[in-house]
């Protein structure tokens, strides 16, 4: 392959599996609402594991699992030999066979085995001997083996060495828990804002979910002798769904918080969120960390998966590199630098777009104002509807991502016979559907088109279809026209995304301001640069390991609270429009009367990498 043929675009271009989930309206003998029904795709909590030269990505709801021979091209394989509503999936190579667990609150949750997943062979090995969620096993270099869980905002995780027959061995301990006062990323609400309720339904599940974030989804890697206990928080919901880790010299610790953490963190961008993952080596020895990335308009489980360059630097700092983690990267065939530059540059942004037609707060500006949980749809659900976009001027394309999204599909949909009663709603997979079918084109002037694809007939799913172009090409206008769609919907686009090289020099250099507000927040701003269409802000530590990032539009000033106190930050804004990034320059985010002046740290380079130096 060549790189353009080896790159992918977040979130992954798979056929994510429709829900069917039906709402009681009282949740613990509390009335929120009348019930209601939900029909939309989902698939969050990825676990990946490269096995026997290909990798095998489970994640929750799916009634089967993934497999990719080289992280690009993933192909869909059922099974009904595992729980199919048993939630996040954990699959493990352990004495050389694939075992996999999954999320039971009251029932036993049971192991299966596997040494050949594309032939079906999943066999039950034991039936388990006690109920636990968000289950990771891990086997150490002495082939003992481990299995930790939890997913709760009152309770710790946990973690236990199991016997040959994963039965516990002694009591579990409990490992980690939420600090909220000291790890600023762990607060819960939207940018880690938690607005007043606004009617008394906002009071009530307020009151539900409590005012402390949930501790789930661990994941433990082991490197040099020590043990990497990975865990996700505040709640999977939110835009600042994040992973974040601790350490320690044994499997059962005692563990220490990292202040790097979260090392896996996206909340700004096309679409946000990067928690409850896996973390994981390809063939080259590259190391990639797989996380859920968020929608939740449907419902708060509407996810998707997300696949990230990781790494740990000389000094054992786990990290992942995610500026711009929702634009094209390249898997490489051989090492690799993980902070490698983005591919292309995004070339839509805002552009002009018209449609056949719009449904009632859907207009045809939704799909391209960079958010996933924001869409045009058409007005009825004839076939052939369309939406154009128009770049402005004719531009160097390379590659296209549409973005579909799932609306009011519960009018229309069947009813799934099949399903789990999870107390405040019920929820099934359909076990298939109509293919998603949709027929994008190009021009350079809006009367000569291209076909550049037409899944029309060719059973082919991709409700994040990303396409590079066989050759780049000067193009002006990107117009989508639907086929059939699954459930006879309506077509709904939440972004036509389009990437290249843009014309013209990158943005000048920002200067970043920056100032502790208090332990866990501090406030970032900088001037408006000319041609930017937005900002990278990158934080860290060190000026040298600014391995966070925020990536904003239009704006000029970022709170950033996700900060772990009595720590001293360094921060960098970097500018990027069409045509390439500018990196910042790192100043001190300490407090203002000690806050220090160091100039020239870091030149502002145009069209530079946007990782640390």
């Amino acid at each position: 392959m060549t790189s353009s043929e080896r790159t992918f675009c977040n979130p992954l271009d798979i056929s994510y599996r429709y829900q069917d989930i039906r709402f009681s309206g009282t949740v613990q003998g509390i009335k929120l609402g009348e019930p209601r029904r939900s029909v939309h795709r989902e698939a969050a909590d990825p676990s990946i594991v490269r096995y026997r030269d290909r990798y095998y990505m489970f994640v929750s709801m799916s009634a089967g699992f993934w497999h990719s021979a080289d992280l690009v091209r993933w192909e869909y394989h059922a099974t009904s030999k595992l729980p199919a509503l048993d939630y996040a999936p954990d699959v493990r190579e352990i004495d050389e066979a694939l075992y996999i667990s999954a999320s039971r609150k009251e029932d036993n949750c049971p192991f299966f085995r596997s040494v050949d997943p594309l032939s079906d062979d999943f066999v039950e090995v034991t039936p388990g001997t006690f109920p636990f969620w968000d289950p990771n096993l891990f086997q150490d270099t002495d082939r003992s083996v481990y299995l930790y869980w939890g997913c709760d905002s009152k309770t710790p995780l946990y973690g236990v060495r199991l016997s040959d027959t994963f039965s516990p061995i002694g009591e579990p301990s409990p490992l980690i828990s939420a600090d909220v006062l000291a790890h600023g990323w762990e607060q819960l609400g939207e940018d880690h804002v938690v607005e007043p309720p606004q009617t008394e339904r906002d009071t009530l599940i307020a009151r539900l979910r409590g005012t402390t974030p949930y501790i789930e989804g661990a994941w433990m890697t082991e490197r040099n002798g020590t043990y990497y206990l990975q865990y996700a928080a505040p709640a999977t919901q939110l835009n600042t769904y994040a992973d974040g880790y601790y350490t320690a010299t044994s499997p059962l610790g005692p563990f220490t918080y990292s202040l790097d953490s979260p090392f896996s963190s996206k909340p700004g961008g096309f679409i946000t969120g990067a928690g409850h993952g896996s973390t994981f080596q390809d063939e080259h020895g590259n190391w990639w960390h797989a996380a859920t990335m968020r929608i939740s308009v449907n419902d708060e489980f509407e996810r998707r998966v997300g696949i990230f360059p990781a790494g740990f630097d000389d000094d054992g700092v786990l990290f992942c590199n995610q500026n711009f983690a929702d634009y094209p990267m390249t898997v490489p065939d051989g090492p690799f630098d993980p902070w490698t530059p983005p591919a292309w540059m995004l070339l839509s942004y805002k552009a002009d777009a018209v449609a056949s037609s719009a449904a009632p707060g859907h207009d045809p500006a939704s799909a391209v104002d960079e958010d996933v949980r924001t869409w045009w749809a058409a007005a009825n659900s004839e076939p052939s509807e369309s939406l154009t976009v128009d770049l402005g001027a004719g531009k160097t394309v390379h590659a296209l991502q549409i973005n579909l999204a799932d609306h009011e599909l519960a009018d229309g949909a069947p009813h799934t016979p099949e399903g789990v009663d999870l107390g405040h709603s019920w929820r099934g997979i359909f076990p298939g559907h109509q293919p998603a079918e949709f027929v994008v084109e190009i021009s350079p002037d809006g009367q000569e088109w291209t076909v550049v694809r037409d899944s029309r007939g060719t059973g082919i799913d991709a409700p994040h279809g990303y396409l590079v172009l066989d050759a780049p090409c000067r193009t002006r206008f990107v117009r989508v026209t639907s086929g059939r769609l699954p459930f006879d919907g309506v077509f709904a686009v939440s972004g036509v995304r389009v990437f290249g090289t843009g014309d013209g020099d990158a943005p000048p250099p920002v200067r970043a301001r920056a100032a502790r507000v208090d332990d866990r927040t501090a406030r970032i701003e900088w001037d408006a640069a000319p041609g930017a269409i937005g900002y990278n802000i990158r934080y860290g530590r060190h000026p040298r390991k600014l391995y966070h990032s925020w990536l904003v539009h239009e704006r000029t000033a970022l709170d950033l609270r996700s900060l772990n106190a009595g720590v001293e930050y360094w921060v960098a804004v970097d500018a990027f429009g069409e045509a390439g990034v500018t990196s910042g320059e790192p100043v001190s985010a300490a407090w203002p009367e000690r806050a220090p002046e160091h100039d020239h740290i870091q030149p502002p380079v145009r069209r530079s990498r946007s990782g640390p130096r």
